[in-house]
C-alpha cells in the first residue's frame, strides 16, 4: 500500500482523488504544511508516500509515471511529489525545513522542465509555487535525485486561476493518454523485425496482461517454457516437429517482448524482472541449440559441433559488448571522430534499420532461426546462424576497435574494476597476477591473446595423449595473470574478457572434438553452458549496481584458466574413452549447482535497485 497526501483544499468536482486511488494511493488530505507533516509521520517507514497539490490537473498516466516508478527513490511532476522509503527521511527533513520557513525566505527555484507543450511555467508567473515544488527543490538540495519523467504529450499541471484551469482540463481532453501509454511500452531503440511484425500487436497483448492481473515475471516464465517445448519439438527429428519448433520459437519471442512492455505498460520494473529476462534469453537459445542437435542426431548427422559453435560465437559476441560498454560509458573525454559518424548515421532514415539489421540482434536472429528450422535441416541452421553472427561479430568489434583507437578517453577505476570482475581470474592468474605487479607492465590485450592463440591452437593440433594441452593451459593461466596484473584502462584493454572468453570455450569445444570418446560434444555443450550462465550472471550483476559474484564462487569453480586447466589435463588422460564424457559431464553438473544455487540466492535476495529497458519517450 502506498500513502498520497493532498495538502490544502479539495478542487470541487476534481477527479484528482479517485485516480490517485486508482493507482493504489491511499488518499489522505491535510488542510495546511504542518498537517501534512503529521500525517507523513503517522505513514509506516516501508511505505511510499507522495504529496500532491490537490489543484493537479492531468492525466492519470503522467501521475502513473511520477508516482509510482520503482526504480527512483524520489519522483516530481508539477503539483506532486513521491519518496519511496529510503527517500523518506530526507523528506521528513525536508517537510521540516519547507513548514518552519517564513513566506519571506522561501525563494522561488529555478523553472521546472514544461510537462505541456509551450514555454515553461515559472512559479509566480502563472503557475503557484505549490508545496511539492518546494520539497522537491529542498531534497535535491540534499542530495537526493528526484526523478522528473519525460512526460511529452502528456499534461500535468497546477493551473492559477479558473480560466487557466479549463484551459489545462481541454488540453487534458486532447490527448488520448491511453494511447500514449501504449506507445511508451515499446522500446525506443529495437531491431527491424522486433519494430514492425512483433510490436505492432504485442503491446496489446501486453495491456491484456495488465488487465488481468498478469506480471511480467510471469509471462517470462510463459516465454521459457514455450521455447523449451520448441526445443522438445525441434529433438523429435521430424519435419512436422521442426515445423512446430519454428513456430513456437517465433511465440516465445513474443512473449519475450510481450513482458518487457508490460513491465514498461504497467511500471512493475524489479531487478528480479530484469534478471530474469535476460537470462532466460540465454537459456531459450541455447535450449533450442541443443534441440536442434538432438533432432539432427536422431536422423543420423552429428552437429553438436556446429551447436556449440554458434553458442560460443553467441557468447563472445555478447561480451565483447559488455566489456565495450563497460569500459567506456562513464568515462571522461570520451570523444571519437568514430562514434561521431555513427551517431551520424543513426540519425539517417534508411542507414538506421541497416545497421540495425546487420548485427542480427536478437529479433532477427529468432526469425532466422525459425524459418530455417521449420524450410531446411538443423545443418543449414547452424551453418547460416555461424556465418551471420561471424559477420556481425566483425562488424561490430571492428566498429568498437576504431572507436577506441580513435578516442580520447580517460577510463575510471570503476571501469577498471568491472573488466577486472568479467575476466572470471581463479587462484592461478590472479597469484601471476600478484608477482607480476613488481615487473614492468606489458600491454594487456596482445598479452592475453597470444596465450589464448596458444592454447587453442595446442588443442588442436597438438596430441591428446600428451603433454602438450596441458603444458598450454599452465602458459595460459601465466599470459592470463599478467594481462590483469595492472588496472585495465588502456584503450584496447576491454578485449581482455572477451579474449579470455573465447580461449576457455574454444579450447573446450577443440578438445572434446578430437577426443574419441563418444558424447564428448554435448557434455562439452553443457559445460559450456553451465560456465556461460555465471559468465552471463557476472554481467547482470554489474549492470544492476551489485558488483561481481563473491570470490569464494570464483574460486569454487577455478577461474577461467582453472576450468582450462583441468580440461586439458583430463583430456590428455581420458581422451581415448568414455570416462572423458562422465568427467565432462560431472565438471558441468558441478559448476551448474554451484553457480545456479548462489545466484539464485543472490537475485531473490538481492537489495539491487528495479531495473528495466526504457520505452519511446511519449
Amino acid at each position: 500500500m502506498s500513502t498520497a497526501i493532498l495538502t490544502g483544499p479539495p478542487v470541487p468536482g476534481s477527479p484528482l482523488e479517485g485516480d490517485l486511488r486508482s493507482l493504489g494511493f491511499d488518499v489522505r488530505t491535510a488542510a495546511d504544511e504542518r498537517e501534512t507533516a503529521a500525517l507523513l509521520a503517522a505513514v509506516p517507514a516501508a511505505e511510499r508516500v507522495a504529496v500532491v497539490d490537490p489543484r493537479f490537473v492531468g492525466h492519470v498516466h503522467a501521475l502513473r509515471l511520477a508516482l509510482t516508478d520503482p526504480r527512483f527513490p524520489a519522483a516530481a511532476a508539477p503539483g506532486a511529489l513521491t519518496a519511496r522509503p529510503e527517500a523518506r527521511p530526507a523528506l521528513a527533513r525536508a517537510l521540516t525545513a519547507v513548514t518552519s520557513a517564513t513566506p519571506a525566505t522561501r525563494t522561488p527555484p529555478a523553472a521546472p522542465a514544461p510537462a505541456t507543450p509551450g514555454p515553461p511555467a515559472r512559479p509566480g508567473a502563472g503557475r503557484p509555487w505549490t508545496l511539492p515544488d518546494r520539497l522537491a527543490e529542498a531534497l535535491a538540495a540534499d542530495g537526493v535525485p528526484v526523478q522528473r519523467p519525460e512526460l511529452g504529450s502528456l499534461v500535468a499541471a497546477v493551473p492559477a486561476d479558473p480560466q487557466s484551469r479549463k484551459e489545462t482540463r481541454d488540453a487534458v481532453e486532447a490527448v488520448d493518454d491511453e494511447a500514449v501509454r501504449l506507445r511508451s511500452a515499446v522500446k525506443a531503440r529495437d531491431g527491424f523485425f522486433t519494430t514492425f511484425f512483433v510490436s505492432p500487436y504485442s503491446r496489446y497483448i501486453a495491456r491484456w496482461c495488465a488487465r488481468r492481473g498478469l506480471t511480467p515475471n510471469q509471462v517470462t516464465t510463459a516465454s521459457l517454457l514455450t521455447a523449451l517445448v520448441a526445443a522438445g519439438c525441434a529433438a523429435t527429428g521430424t519435419r512436422g516437429g521442426f515445423v512446430a519448433a519454428g513456430l513456437l520459437l517465433l511465440l516465445s519471442f513474443v512473449l519475450d517482448c510481450t513482458d518487457g512492455q508490460l513491465a514498461r505498460y504497467s511500471l512493475q520494473y524489479s531487478t528480479m524482472g530484469a534478471w530474469l529476462d535476460a537470462t532466460f534469453d540465454r537459456a531459450k537459445e541455447y535450449a533450442y541449440y541443443a534441440g536442434l542437435a538432438l533432432g539432427a542426431a536422431r536422423g543420423g548427422d552429428d552437429v553438436w559441433a556446429l551447436a556449440l559453435g554458434a553458442m560460443v560465437l553467441q557468447t563472445c559476441r555478447h561480451v565483447v559488448d559488455f566489456s565495450f560498454n563497460e569500459a567506456n560509458h562513464d568515462a571522461t573525454a570520451n570523444t571519437s571522430p568514430t562514434a561521431a559518424l555513427s551517431d551520424k548515421l543513426d540519425s539517417r532514415g534508411w542507414t538506421v534499420w541497416v545497421r540495425r539489421m546487420i548485427v542480427l540482434p536478437i529479433g532477427e536472429r529468432w526469425a532466422m532461426i525459425a524459418v530455417l528450422t521449420a524450410a531446411t535441416t538443423p545443418r543449414v541452421v547452424f551453418w547460416a546462424l555461424l556465418i551471420g553472427c561471424a559477420f556481425a561479430a566483425c562488424y561490430t568489434t571492428a566498429g568498437r576497435l576504431l572507436r577506441s583507437l580513435t578516442r580520447k578517453a580517460r577510463r575510471t577505476d570503476r571501469a577498471a574494476g568491472a573488466l577486472a570482475d568479467l575476466a572470471d581470474s581463479g587462484p592461478l592468474a590472479r597469484a601471476v597476477a600478484a608477482l607480476a605487479r613488481k615487473a614492468p607492465r606489458t600491454f594487456p590485450a596482445p598479452t592475453a591473446l597470444v596465450g589464448a592463440a596458444a592454447v587453442v591452437t595446442t588443442a588442436a593440433l597438438a596430441p591428446l595423449d600428451g603433454p602438450w594441452p596441458a603444458l598450454a593451459a599452465l602458459g595460459y593461466a601465466l599470459t592470463s595473470g599478467i594481462a590483469v596484473a595492472r588496472p585495465l584502462k588502456g584503450s584496447l584493454d576491454w578485449l581482455v574478457p572477451p579474449v579470455l572468453r573465447a580461449a576457455e570455450y574454444l579450447t573446450l569445444l577443440v578438445l572434446a572434438a578430437r577426443s574419441d570418446a563418444p558424447h564428448a560434444l554435448p557434455a562439452a555443450f553443457g559445460l559450456v553452458a553451465a560456465v556461460a550462465y555465471h559468465h552471463y550472471d557476472t554481467v547482470y550483476r554489474i549492470r544492476g549496481g551489485t558488483g561481481a559474484p563473491p570470490a569464494w564462487l570464483v574460486r569454487t569453480i577455478g577461474g577461467h584458466e582453472g576450468r582450462t586447466l583441468v580440461v586439458a589435463a583430463l583430456a590428455a588422460v581420458l581422451a581415448a574413452g568414455s570416462h572423458f564424457t562422465v568427467a565432462l559431464t560431472a565438471l558441468a553438473v558441478a559448476v551448474a549447482l554451484v553457480v545456479l544455487v548462489e545466484s539464485v540466492r543472490f537475485w531473490v535476495s538481492s537489495g539491487a535497485p528495479a531495473v528495466h529497458d526504457e520505452g519511446e519517450p511519449a
